[in-house]
């Protein structure tokens, strides 16, 4: 519960920004410049820490980002981990999920990557407190609405 005081302190927000960005490749170019150029907000500093954050994920992997804007020019942000499609995408190997998904199926993955991509979206800071067991329903049926088909072990 917040505090009198922690309300008292608190700095006003501006703007809260969310922007999808490759991992290790923030540059002050368009998509990331022109959204927080347009708050007055330090570009380079925020290239720099994006960059240095995302170092231990593959280039090119896309990055949600939630960035709080405040009204001092001051900024803080939170990097997540890519989206569940992403990843079913990769491990299944296609570049994109089925026009009719429930008719066409496009792929199949076994259970075995549900949980491992279960594992790895754990490490957000907003699912982490979410069992596996549910992370990997959530992910069966982001599988089942891209066409992909969830086996127990592929043969």
């Amino acid at each position: 519960m917040t505090t009198l005081k922690d309300v008292a302190t608190r700095k006003p927000v501006l703007a809260t920004i969310r922007l999808l960005v490759p991992a290790g490749a923030a540059r002050p170019a368009p998509p990331v410049g022109p959204a927080l150029g347009f708050y007055r907000l330090n570009l380079m500093a925020f290239c720099k820490d994006f960059n240095a954050r995302t170092q231990k994920y593959k280039a090119e992997t896309p990055m949600q980002v939630t960035l709080t804007a405040y009204k001092d020019s001051t900024f803080e942000f939170v990097v997540k981990s890519p989206s569940v499609s992403w990843f079913l995408k990769k491990a299944a190997g296609i570049e994109t999920a089925s026009g009719r998904p429930g008719h066409n199926i496009v792929t199949s993955l076994s259970l075995r990557h549900v949980y491992e991509i279960a594992k790895l979206k754990q490490s957000d800071p907003f699912c982490k407190h979410v069992s596996l067991e549910a992370l990997s329903k959530s992910i069966i049926g982001t599988a089942k609405s891209m066409g992909i088909e969830i086996v127990k072990d592929l043969d």
